[in-house]
This record gives structure tokens, sequence and C-alpha cells, in this order.
């Protein structure tokens, strides 16, 4: 489902990048073209399929300077040991 232009909720939350563990809200997307990505969980069959295609696409993304944010139920350190 594209939610393109829709204004997204306030929101706080930890996230497992680039080897560590880093604050983001709704303030770090506001202003800014952004992906976001949700899957149901990590370690499981189905997310390693969608977000390798992801990762294809990614340098495509970054040079429109658009942000990827991929969003699961897991927690930041079940993130990190996925990794």
């Amino acid at each position: 489902m594209s939610l393109i232009n829709t204004e997204i909720k306030p929101f706080k939350a930890t996230a497992f990048s680039n080897g560590k563990f880093v604050p983001v809200s709704d303030a770090d997307l506001k202003g800014k073209w952004s992906v976001v990505f949700f899957y149901p969980a990590d370690f499981t069959f189905v997310c390693p399929t969608e977000l390798g295609d992801l990762a294809d696409v990614y340098p495509e993304f970054q040079k429109l300077g658009v942000e990827v944010y991929s969003v699961s139920t897991d927690t930041h350190f079940t993130h990190k040991a996925w990794a």
C-alpha cells in the first residue's frame, strides 16, 4: 500500500543501524523523502527476499536522497542478532 504524501504520526523508537543503537523519531523523517518498509519479523523465510530486493535498489534511493527505514515488530536487540 502506498501512502505517498501521508503525514507520519509522532513516534520514537530505537533502531539498529551501522552496528549501533540509534534513536529514531518522526522528526528524522519530516521534510525528507522516505521509504518506510514494514516486514513481519527477523529470522523468517519471507524477510530475506523482500529485504534483499530493497537492498538491490538502495543505491538508487541514496542517489535520490531518499531515506530508507525497515520496520518489524522485533526489538532492536533482535535486529542486532539478525544483522
